[in-house]
């Protein structure tokens, strides 16, 4: 299991356009690394829209944002397409990396369990290694007075560390 200040596993996967990306096409900056359960799902679009609107601020704050998930590069460029998406989607169907990153294990959906995709995020450092760990994600908590948003949640992260 990894832990803050470990160092961030590698990846070399396609993004939705076919363009090959790496932990180190990230060198010197920071990233934000999500890895979801399936594109065009609920929680999934949502969490990718969020990102996506939340941009211009991470930019501003030196940080890449990079969605992983099993699904292939021409359902992510479908997604990408169809939601307006600015951010890059790696495909990852042999789930190497899903599982280097500990993103994939047992889950519980009405009362059934089975092996599945947990909802993370990873805040890398501009060093390679990890600032911030988030697992099991909710992509929206409703609160008392207000909602609260994992990506404002990770955004304010990101701020307090840099």
């Amino acid at each position: 299991m990894l832990k803050i200040n470990d160092k961030a596993p590698n990846f070399k996967l396609k993004n939705q356009n076919e363009k090959e990306l790496s932990l180190k096409d990230y060198s010197g900056k920071w990233l934000v690394l999500y890895f979801y359960p399936k594109d065009n799902t609920p929680g999934c679009t949502t969490e990718a829209c969020d990102f996506t609107a939340s941009l211009a601020e991470y930019k501003k704050n030196g940080a890449s944002i990079v969605g992983i998930s099993p699904d292939s590069t021409a359902s992510h460029k479908n997604f990408t397409l169809k939601y307006k998406l600015n951010i890059d989607l790696l495909s990852d169907p042999e789930k190497k990396t899903v599982k280097a990153y500990g993103a994939w294990g047992k889950k519980k959906n009405y009362g059934k369990e089975y092996e599945g995709l947990i909802r993370s995020t990873f805040l890398i450092n501009p060093k390679g290694k990890i600032s911030q760990i988030w697992s099991k994600v909710k992509v929206r908590v409703k609160g008392k007075n207000k909602e609260t948003c994992h990506v404002d949640v990770v955004r304010d992260k990101l701020k307090e560390l840099r």
